[in-house]
């Protein structure tokens, strides 16, 4: 039974977020999202997201993003500096550029919004009168997606993981969608490519591009809060390589010369979680290939000394793919994450 009104469906289809951009026009603009916020230092403010559209005739829409977390930084850094070279009459179609998707987050340093702790990346498909996080996911959801044929999110691993660098997609009911997003994946030109298996995939953005239909690419560029001039190199040839890919930029995709490692998370258990506190001690380098039963990690238990330390085993044979950053781990961190190599 349909138990919403008319006025119900009324304040659902509205946003609190106004673009001083028309996504309609011709030609290249800077503008922002425009989400009203009082708040402590002002009281009639708002939160103005920065947003970049460029469009040249007929063709199709990328969406960009970075920032979805806001200690990622690659994605933030290259959408960035993709703003200040890239010009309209270089495309053939529509790019849209959000640098910093969660705002707030990115503004702080922070994974999680300051404001009302929200993960951009577990609000998903949001809500118009939500919290502010929530009101972000709604606009992109609604407004955004929509709108985009393609869209690349950048993704590292902030402060508390790092990954060997790839670029990802996921497997899919539609089988023709799920070759799309695995060739764009490869097209992006990371070292390595992942079929990812999410923990929580019902609130990903991911999921929210996928099931409008999108061809959909994320990445994980390393991590530790920071970036590398390797890490920044694989960033800013992957948002160019996609674009091409994308039929949006002339060209082909510039591809590593090296042989792409091809990578399949294919279920839970490709994820070591603690189950103890103390200090993280991985004894396997990111990359390393990994035999079911290897020791990958020891917990050492602060409290008191002359206690041995947990070990940790894998699961499941294949490559070292991401490990936690931070020597201090908790029950419930991901240690290592291994994935299957795939011949």
């Amino acid at each position: 039974m349909n138990h919403s009104t008319p006025a119900r469906e009324a304040t659902l289809r509205d946003t609190t977020i106004t673009p001083t951009v028309d996504f309609d026009r011709e030609g290249t603009q800077y503008g922002f999202l425009k989400l009203p916020y009082s708040s402590d230092q002002s009281a009639w403010g708002c939160i103005m997201i920065p947003v970049t559209v460029l469009k040249n005739g007929d063709g199709p829409t990328a969406l960009l993003t970075g920032g979805n977390h806001g200690d990622e930084y690659e994605g933030i850094t290259a959408l960035l500096k993709l703003t200040q070279t890239l010009k309209a009459e270089d495309i053939q179609g529509r790019v849209i550029i959000v640098p910093a998707m969660n705002y707030p987050a990115v503004c702080s340093g922070t994974r999680t919004s300051p404001i009302d702790k929200g993960n951009m990346n577990r609000a998903f498909p949001g809500d118009p009168q939500g919290s502010i996080t929530e009101r972000i996911a709604d606009y992109f959801q609604r407004y955004l997606i929509p709108q985009c044929d393609y869209a690349l999110d950048i993704h590292s691993g902030g402060k508390t993981l790092d990954f060997i660098p790839f670029s990802a997609a996921h497997r899919l009911p539609d089988k023709k969608q799920e070759a799309l997003c695995i060739e764009g994946a490869r097209c992006f030109g990371t070292p390595a490519t992942m079929i990812m298996f999410e923990l929580d995939a019902d609130s990903l953005y991911d999921t929210a591009v996928e099931s409008q239909g999108k061809v959909f690419v994320t990445t994980e560029l390393r991590g530790g809060g920071t970036t590398t001039p390797d890490s920044m190199r694989l960033a800013d040839t992957g948002v160019s390589n996609f674009l091409k890919f994308a039929g949006i930029l002339p060209g082909k995709p510039v591809l590593p010369d090296a042989p792409v490692m091809q990578l399949d998370m294919p279920d839970a258990s490709c994820y070591v979680i603690s189950t103890h506190k103390g200090i993280l001690e991985l004894t396997r380098n990111l990359g390393d290939t990994v035999i079911k039963g290897d020791l990958i990690a020891r917990i050492h238990p602060l409290e008191r000394t002359g206690t041995e330390p947990a070990e940790y085993h894998a699961q499941r044979s294949g490559i070292l793919a991401a490990r936690r950053y931070p020597a201090l781990a908790d029950m419930g961190d991901t240690l290592a994450v291994i994935a299957d190599l795939i011949p």
